[in-house]
């Protein structure tokens, strides 16, 4: 199966990976024998529907092979003529423009209720310090010994694990056989198919290799320590899932300006942004390659490397990896950090104002909290 990805794994980060492509819109015999889908067996055909079709209706020995092939049951339709082309993508801009403006407000009201429950989280905590004192302790209480591992985590840690969680299910889904035409027409983000917009967002947690989903999911664990204290957990939500349309937006775009034409899939998009906002916020952190750990290079030059490689790709044509996926991501991380907060971030006041006053006019328990304030969001 072709992935979409950088090769370099790092050790701190370590590029992501895998966004898996398909050439020319056909799925490779592994990927379609894995999947489990065969075609019914044709019915003989009697002799005079031979002598009709005769000798020049015959197929060859690799047409009869192809048919006899299992292959998944997929949207096959005609990649849009040019004009058209550029027509299909009205859409999925404006589901773009509208996701992530959604994940940026709800990112902002969840910033605003996490602030308005600090003081009674914090008298909750104290009586269950105080009941952990009194109440006798069980020894091999699996229940502590899971939030002893919950609370060594760090705050990035314990945001991405849903995140994990989520690609996990994804994953096991894909091995249920009778849900595979479900999973790629939903699960694979493609702009000759019929569905566009919901796989911008769901194909960013859609893995069928595991190998490629350990891989992105380990590059996503090494930077959340580093992106969340950065960015906060909420804008750092807003963040990835942005991330997430956006590089499979300039990946349709890509794919209609060339005609390479096919189904995509992975977090390879999102975790590009992730690492390229660390990178461009810390370029003089130092990074190492996981399987050569003697071997460090400085975050700037990582990131200057795997662009370099990314927009190779793309120019020469390379469709192992989605490198317009990865570029889109890339792009988006880089300008983020630069501009993006300062324009979208910072600015969020008057939305969150707004929210207040819905809250508060909803009963007397709904005041408090403020505006919201810049808790771990301020790079």
């Amino acid at each position: 199966m072709a992935w979409r990805s950088c090769s370099v794994l790092l050790r701190l980060t370590g590029d992501e990976g895998l966004r898996s492509s398909v050439r020319g819109g056909r799925w490779p015999q592994s990927f379609q024998q894995r999947c489990g889908f065969r075609k019914a067996a044709k019915k003989p055909e009697s002799k005079k529907v031979e002598e009709e079709l005769g000798p020049a209706h015959s197929e060859s020995s690799e047409a009869t092979a192809q048919r006899r092939t299992p292959a998944p049951h997929w949207d096959h339709q005609a990649p849009p003529s040019p004009p058209r082309a550029f027509g299909r993508l009205v859409r999925p801009l404006v589901f773009t423009v509208g996701f992530t403006g959604c994940s940026f407000g709800s990112a902002a009201i969840w910033q605003y209720e996490s602030l308005k429950s600090r003081v009674q989280g914090y008298f909750d905590e104290l009586r269950a310090d105080w009941l952990d004192k009194v109440r006798p302790q069980k020894r091999g209480d699996i229940r502590k010994e899971i939030n002893q591992w919950w609370n060594s985590l760090s705050e990035g840690q314990r945001t991405v694990t849903g995140i994990i969680a989520a690609n996990a299910i994804v994953f096991c889904c894909w091995r249920v056989p009778s849900l595979q035409r479900f999973m790629i027409r939903y699960f694979t983000a493609n702009p000759a198919s019929r569905t566009l917009c919901s796989p911008m967002i769901l194909s960013t947690f859609s893995h069928f290799s595991f190998f490629h989903m350990a891989a992105n999911m380990y590059v996503l664990w090494s930077f959340s320590t580093s992106a969340v204290s950065m960015l906060g957990r909420e804008q750092f939500m807003a963040v990835y899932l942005s991330a997430g349309v956006i590089s499979t937006f300039v990946s349709y775009v890509c794919k209609m300006a060339t005609g390479r034409f096919g189904p995509s899939l992975g977090a390879s998009g999102a975790i590009m942004t992730v690492l390229a906002a660390v990178c461009t916020k810390i370029p003089e952190a130092k990074l190492a390659i996981i399987f050569l750990p003697m071997f460090t290079f400085t975050a700037g030059n990582a990131l200057k490397a795997i662009v370099a490689m990314d927009t190779a790709g793309l120019v020469l044509g390379w469709r192992f990896f989605d490198h317009a996926a990865h570029l889109g991501g890339a792009m988006f991380g880089i300008w983020y950090v630069l501009f993006g907060h300062e324009l979208i971030w910072k600015n969020r006041e008057p939305f969150v104002k707004l929210w207040h006053d819905f809250r508060t006019r909803r009963g007397p328990g709904g005041g408090g909290g403020g505006g919201g304030g810049d808790r771990g969001g301020a790079i």
